[in-house]
């Protein structure tokens, strides 16, 4: 028996996750490795080899620092639940003229449900991964900050891990520098794991096309959708478009039409399949709507509270009010954010830590 305690640790056979198994280890926890395969990407129609997380290499090279460190590793196929919400959600959330987040809905809905699952059929009483935040426990809630690496910091992704999840999950890495993750990786011997490159697509889309995805997982999308109106703020039609699903708020490349200035999609109306354009002062909104909450640091929040809320995850954040009404937050920020993209995901910040998060419904400008 540990002195620690047992702990399952997903490992992915990157730097980040390799090293959070080991240092559990040598920190006397009793570790379980799991290596959860999410994906066959020839199964969705795509060319490429799977990549990142999902290949053979990395579930083999999990498996190998397990045996070398001697604690068991085990596979985890998740493959019908990933596919049946994850990637159904991507397809159906660019279908309704939104901008989804998958990363975001497979954290928090599918890989930590199947590792508190498993978690409890192997008696372990805490689940760990390589992200990069903290969490502690502060009057009765735990709460999830940012981690010591802002560069780095992961909270952003993690906002709907809920409270009983939180209460079991350990982030060793949130106190580290990534620079000092890649020498521990050293120190413990995996000198070429400390040098791999980082890979930051969509797992599912490891070519970042996700117009062909939609293409090649939607029978009959482009004969549906091609060539509906680019429109103006105002209304007047100045072009034709290859369909609305293809197109994101704040998008500026790949437009393929000629205005004499530089134009931004600044809306998308999938009813009339238009997508509108717009200067980049369209995009400037001060005003916004967040569904699909969950509550982190508090329980709930008075009236008018003062939070930093971040719109997209490099966002620096912006100061704004915070109102809760019936389970939607209404967000009303204090100077403009630009390119507020329903589906995306919206974060709500006291210093570090994360109050809640959610799902941008809308955005909207008003005079204040």
């Amino acid at each position: 028996m540990s002195r620690k305690g047992k702990v399952l640790v997903a490992m992915s056979g990157g730097i980040d996750s390799t090293v959070t198994a080991l240092m559990l280890h040598e920190q006397g926890y009793e570790v379980i490795g799991i290596t959860m395969k999410t994906w066959d990407y020839q199964g969705f129609g795509g060319s490429k080899k799977e990549t990142g997380c999902c290949n053979i290499d990395s579930f083999n090279d999990a498996r190998l620092a397990a045996v070398q460190n001697g604690f068991p590793h085990y596979i985890l196929d998740i493959r019908e639940e990933f596919s049946g919400a994850v990637i159904q959600n991507f397809v159906d959330e660019y279908i309704a003229g939104r901008t989804p987040n998958p990363c975001v809905l497979c954290n928090t809905h599918i890989k930590w449900n199947a590792l508190l699952k498993r978690a409890n059929a192997l008696d372990c009483e805490f689940i760990a991964t390589g992200h990069y935040v903290r969490v502690r426990e502060e009057n009765g809630r735990h709460i999830l900050s940012k981690a010591k690496d802002l560069t780095k910091d992961q909270s952003y992704v993690l906002w709907g891990l809920e409270q009983d999840c939180l209460a079991r999950s350990i982030y060793p890495l949130g106190d580290y520098l990534k620079t000092e993750v890649r020498q521990m990786a050293a120190d413990f011997g995996y000198t070429e794991l400390s040098k791999k490159a980082e890979s930051y697509e969509i797992c599912f889309v490891p070519d970042n096309d996700y117009r062909g995805f939609l293409k090649r997982n939607v029978d009959g999308l482009e004969a549906q959708v091609d060539g509906g109106d680019f429109v103006l703020t105002d209304g007047k039609v100045v072009g034709r478009h290859k369909g609305y699903p293809f197109y994101t708020v704040g998008q500026r490349k790949g437009l393929d039409i000629a205005l004499g200035r530089p134009v931004f999609v600044t809306r998308i109306i999938p009813e009339t399949n238009t997508v509108v354009l717009g200067d980049a002062e369209d995009l400037n909104q001060n005003i916004m709507r967040v569904g699909g909450l969950n509550m982190v640091k508090y329980a709930t929040i008075p009236d008018h509270f003062e939070a930093i809320t971040k719109i997209r995850y490099k966002d620096a954040g912006t100061l704004s009010s915070l109102t809760l009404d019936n389970g939607i937050m209404n967000v009303q920020f204090y100077e403009d954010v630009k390119g507020i993209a329903p589906g995306q995901s919206a974060v709500f910040y006291e210093g570090d830590d994360v109050i809640a998060g959610g799902i941008i419904q809308s955005g909207e400008k008003k005079s204040v």
